[in-house]
């Protein structure tokens, strides 16, 4: 059964000004304009933003449960629970290295640090200290352990995503396994989702308020002039990051029968959203839903995106090779050949143990330099003050690459309703 319920999004026929996504630009114009005229204020204003992710944090783990259970569970064939999280996973190691990579390339093209001459021994290193410090208890090991839960129930009431997904992947297996005996406790799941993404359409109306509060703050806190100084690598990474998404994301879109462009506008509340939030999991339960209803499979959608969202951050590894070409090359430290190949190896572990950190981007960039001691750690002092700038592009490319790993994984699966992923995109049913 496929809940009906109202999208985040407001109807077509509804006047412009009770669409969420003019609402929330609305909010970021006016959050921004406070940030700049009256920074200390607007800076005040940050519980609003932090409220508004947890606000969304809190139906994050029943959502993706409901999801997968009942997904798996309605499935006739188990094995295709297998086949959808290999396919899945050799998706997303496929296009975050190849993320890693292009901003490897884009790095050694436009060098952005380049002339900078940073005398590394001149650079406050205290402010970097405290990222250097948590980057060191992250380890591929820990994360692969962290996610096996302490209890069945204790995903349900945390915030570790690859936990709920871990427990909703087994009990919908298992509900699955036990035939006509579970059809009830299936029926009420069925049942249970449809107030659950009721919830979700009232909780993004407070959406505006939460995206005016985050980008008030960042304004206010980190001030505009800061984004001047190293405006050639902030540029740089957005420029790429477009690249990446329009160009190499738009060729696999149009492969598989679907406009990257039209995804982007069906996407805009969502997208303004993180735009404004700095998080991408601001958007989560909106994604889930607006992907279930352009035609891919619930149990398709259930196991690609809160995957996508520790395994598949096209963004985060941009900006990791980017940055640290960015701090080689401020800092006049030259990088071999074999050191380019360390830092793109040791950048693909890293980026996945941080999965689920808050500040993820950063934290990886410390751990990955850590590995390698080329590049000088203290030099991410230089990217610490436009580092929240980066952050929203960041999560907008993170968000749009599991969009399209959605799609592309629900068609290459047989599990995508043509019709519907038309009907969608076009704006014809858009809610």
């Amino acid at each position: 059964m496929q809940p009906v319920v109202e999208s985040p999004a407001v109807h077509q026929h509804l006047p412009f000004y009770r669409h969420l996504y003019f609402q929330v630009i609305v909010a970021i114009v006016l959050g921004a304009l406070l940030g700049y005229f009256s920074p200390e204020l607007a800076a005040k204003f940050k519980p609003l933003g932090d409220a508004f992710i947890k606000l969304v944090k809190m139906i994050i783990a029943p959502v993706i449960f409901l999801t997968i259970v009942t997904g798996i569970a309605g499935m006739t064939h188990l094995s295709v629970v297998g086949r959808v999280f290999v396919k899945t996973m050799v998706y997303f190691l496929f296009f975050s290295t190849l993320a890693l990579v292009v901003g490897l390339v884009i790095a050694k093209l436009v060098q952005p640090g380049a002339g900078m001459h940073i005398n590394v021994a001149e650079l406050d290193q205290s402010a970097v200290k405290g990222y250097v410090t948590q980057s060191h208890d992250m380890s591929l090991i820990g994360f692969l352990m962290d996610v096996i839960p302490k209890t069945l129930v204790s995903p349900l009431v945390g915030d570790n995503i690859l936990q709920v997904l871990f427990v909703a992947v087994l009990f919908g297996i298992a509900l699955a396994s036990v035939g006509d005996v579970g059809k009830p406790v299936l029926s009420f799941l069925e049942s249970l989702t449809v107030p659950v993404f009721k919830l979700v359409g009232i909780l993004m109306k407070a959406a505006p308020l939460g995206a005016f509060g985050a980008i008030a703050f960042t304004i206010g806190k980190f001030g505009i002039e800061s984004l001047v100084n190293l405006a050639w690598l902030v540029g740089t990474f957005y420029l790429t990051s477009i690249f990446f998404v329009v160009v190499i994301l738009g060729a696999v879109a149009r492969f598989c029968g679907f406009s990257i462009l039209k995804l982007i506008r069906y996407l805009k509340a969502e997208l303004l959203l993180v735009l404004g939030t700095s998080s991408s999991e601001s958007a989560l339960p909106s994604l889930m839903q607006k992907m279930e209803k352009a035609g891919c499979s619930k149990s398709v959608v259930g196991l690609v995106v809160p995957t996508g969202y520790s395994f598949n951050l096209d963004g985060t590894n941009i900006y990791m090779t980017l940055a640290s070409l960015f701090i080689a090359q401020a800092t006049d430290t030259h990088l071999t050949l074999g050191h380019e190949i360390a830092l793109l190896l040791v950048a693909m572990l890293s980026s996945k143990g941080a999965a689920g950190v808050t500040g993820a981007g950063f934290i990886t960039l410390a751990a990955t330099l850590a590995v390698v001691p080329e590049i000088p750690i203290a030099g991410m002092a230089l990217i610490l003050g436009v580092d929240r700038f980066m952050s929203e592009c960041r999560s907008l490319t993170n968000f749009m690459g599991n969009a399209v790993a959605t799609v592309v994984i629900s068609k290459w699966e047989g599990a995508l309703d043509d019709d519907k992923l038309q009907t969608a995109l076009s704006g014809e049913d858009e809610a």
